[in-house]
């Protein structure tokens, strides 16, 4: 009988579907692997890993040796005021060239924040109005630089952005479960169109057929001319319905072709299946692979590191600030380029600023609170947030469970709705039934098939929902 029914649905679609150019059919599978290679938020999924993946590449690089080489000559040619050695002043002009070239290598020490750098520079200066040529050259030069005291940002970077790319992976492998969601309500709105139109189609041609037996009956009078009446008016109502549920199709149709970016000239028929996983989900295992999988729990820690970053970073600017730098090398000069390379003498520079503030009036005390303050809440949120997605996901779980018995409910209401219409519908054509009765009989049917087609799409969307926080394994090892 189910069989039955499900060709007669298909039989009885309008003649437009048929009418296309092309005609695509789609089982809910074939829909969602085409969504999740196709459609726009595929797309957009796609482009947001990819940027995540170029952000962390950035962050990595930030911490690996760099190897510059740079130069800077210029010609000056002016005439300047100098002061001659017995205290007097003389314009001179001046003609020069300087030219220099550096190879640098430089790297970042997330440790203690600071840099750490070594290089080689060769200078050249030429003087046009004595027509001489001078070299200076550091053959080697190893320096190192930090802030004491200070916010080492990063050490920071370290524990934030790998966190920031572990969510963007998680956050692109929970996307496509929740495009498999969004296409399967797509799916099932286009499932229900094709069921109301199934439904309209059907009840017009048994209105049809009906009006036609109550003329006969009402001229031999076994019917009333009200009841005769009120069948004209059934077959009425059915035949604009039926007109409603194409336009509703159309648009169904139009929502799912846009989402699987599929050519508008192509026609869509779905087909389901009443077939649904016969397994249900543990709430402690969800829980458990949530916690492992969900990127928003991942995002959790983010915040509580950035929040533990600014309140060090209020901190360090509100007390004593110091910046070090040492360099040592080696150096000569000479009019020769071979001769500047000879016998090099060394060189060393080391410096140390402080900057201690005195009386700023509470204002870096106050960002020290405000920083506190803000991690605190932080803190509260993410806890309160933590409590909350455990209960949502207990929540979903247990509307699953019970979703699998509405459906199997729901296949039944309609079995039974089919027959109870077909013995109305034939003790009416035989006289022992009233029109009360059929048209009960009728809005039953209609209500059991378009509650089996939403118990399906509240299930599916479910099934989807729970793989979505569950990294897709929270049913992998049920049979």
């Amino acid at each position: 009988m189910r069989r039955l029914i499900t060709k007669l649905l298909i039989l009885m679609l309008p003649a437009t579907i048929g009418a296309q150019s092309d005609t695509l059919t789609l089982t809910l599978g074939e829909a969602i692997a085409m969504a999740q290679q196709r459609s726009y938020d595929a797309r957009a999924a796609h482009h947001t890993l990819l940027a995540a993946e170029w952000s962390y590449k950035f962050h990595k690089a930030n911490h690996l040796p760099t190897l510059t080489l740079t130069s800077s000559p210029n010609l000056n040619r002016v005439i300047n005021k100098i002061t001659l050695p017995d205290g007097s002043s003389s314009f001179v002009e001046q003609n020069q060239l300087s030219t220099n070239i550096a190879l640098g290598i430089t790297q970042n020490v997330a440790l203690t924040g600071g840099q750490l750098f070594l290089k080689s520079t060769l200078q050249r200066q030429d003087e046009f109005e004595h027509k001489s040529i001078a070299y200076n050259s550091q053959p080697v030069v190893v320096g190192y630089q930090q802030s004491l005291f200070g916010y080492n940002s990063l050490k920071w970077e370290q524990r934030i952005e790998p966190l920031r790319y572990e969510a963007a992976l998680k956050s692109y492998k929970e996307s496509m479960e929740l495009i498999a969601s969004r296409c399967a309500n797509h799916f099932f709105a286009l499932a229900s169109a094709q069921t109301e139109l199934y439904i309209a189609e059907y009840n017009y041609a048994a209105a049809d057929t009906l009006s036609y037996f109550a003329r006969g009956r009402y001229k031999i009078g076994t019917i009333t001319e009200s009841e005769m009446l009120q069948l004209e008016l059934n077959k009425i109502t059915a035949k604009t319905n039926a007109m409603n549920a194409q336009s509703h199709l159309e648009d169904a149709m139009l929502t799912l072709r846009s989402y699987l970016a599929i050519d508008e000239t192509t026609n869509i028929k779905v087909e389901t299946d009443s077939r649904i996983p016969d397994h249900s989900a543990d709430i402690g295992k969800a829980i458990e692979l949530a916690h492992e999988h969900s990127p928003e729990l991942v995002t959790y820690k983010r915040l509580q590191q950035e929040s533990k970053s600014a309140l060090a970073q209020a901190k360090a600017n509100a007390g004593l600030k110091a910046e070090l730098y040492l360099q040592f090398g080696l150096s000569q000069t000479a009019e020769k380029l071979h001769k500047s390379y000879h016998s090099p003498q060394n060189q060393e520079y080391a410096s140390i600023s402080l900057t201690l503030p005195l009386l700023d009036w509470g204002r870096g005390k106050g960002r020290v609170k405000i920083a506190e303050s803000n991690a605190a809440l932080v803190e509260t949120e993410i806890e309160q947030a933590r409590t909350e997605f455990d209960i949502n996901i207990g929540k979903m779980v247990r509307q699953y469970n019970l979703q699998a018995h509405k459906v199997e409910a729901a296949q039944k209401s309609v079995l039974l709705a089919q027959k109870r219409y077909n013995v109305a519908r034939h003790l009416y054509i035989s006289g022992k039934s009233t029109i009360l009765d059929l048209n009960t009989a009728t809005s039953e049917k209609d209500a059991a098939y378009r509650g089996e087609i939403a118990a399906l799409q509240t299930f599916w969307s479910l099934y989807y929902g729970l793989r979505s926080i569950t990294g897709g394994e929270i049913f992998n090892n049920k049979k």
